[in-house]
């Protein structure tokens, strides 16, 4: 249990420090997913640990990260911190740190994935970064491919429109959206195709935006509804 030697000990010899605490999420099962784990009084919390003077708070959290996954985040970006409200490990403030991960990588050492509206019970703060996770991904998609790094390195356009209503929670229109993707040159046909139940076998796509554009331009489309 790596995980917990690393995350939750010594909470009371640092209590009063800085931790680092970890909101990674998944696609999983066309919902978002947010991974869990287990203190050591079997209370659930988000993976946390204490900042060092030997590494930078961002190393520590892809570092948590790995621990937990055996990978580091596809994309991650910190959060605010914050001192308002209780800690699992009664710490005086917290950095969060909110990163994605694909959809192949398992959790291990204990960690587990839930649904970000049907997680368990967390202590207050915790509880408020997962709530505010979702919208700092909103807040960086613009600027930065996160609903590409929710998928595979090859997916279907259907597979991106979803991570896209993931994360903005709304429908999106079909042809809305794939006009505004080849607006922003941000999607390269691979030669591989994949089939996707009754019906032609839908072509795979990978993440290639044009350097002459930049290296990423902002997706516009028409919601459903509107």
């Amino acid at each position: 249990m790596l995980l917990i030697a690393r995350a939750m000990s010594s909470s009371k010899t640092r209590r009063g420090a800085a931790t680092i605490d970890l909101v990674l999420c998944a696609a999983l099962g066309g919902r978002l997913h947010v991974l869990v784990v287990k203190s050591a009084g079997g209370a659930a919390v988000l993976p946390y640990t204490w900042s060092s003077d030997d590494e930078s708070l961002e190393q520590a959290a892809r570092d948590l990260a790995k621990d937990l996954t055996g990978h580091a985040p596809a994309w991650m970006a910190p959060g605010a911190a914050t001192a308002s409200k209780r800690h699992p490990a009664g710490a005086a403030l917290s950095v969060p740190f909110v990163g994605v991960v694909g959809p192949t990588v398992v959790a291990t050492g204990g960690a587990s994935w839930h649904a970000v509206d049907t997680l368990p019970a967390l202590a207050p703060r915790q509880k408020a970064m997962a709530e505010g996770a979702l919208e700092t991904l909103r807040l960086h998609m613009d600027a930065a491919p996160v609903a590409f790094k929710l998928l595979a390195g090859a997916f279907t356009l259907a597979e991106l429109q979803e991570a896209y209503e993931l994360l903005l929670n709304r429908r999106l229109h079909k042809a809305s959206f794939r006009r505004a993707l080849q607006a922003a040159y941000l999607v390269e046909p691979t030669d591989e195709w994949r089939s996707e139940g009754r019906g032609r076998p839908a072509q795979l796509f990978r993440y290639a935006p044009r350097k002459r554009r930049g290296a990423h331009r902002a997706v516009r489309f028409d919601l459903v509804g509107r």
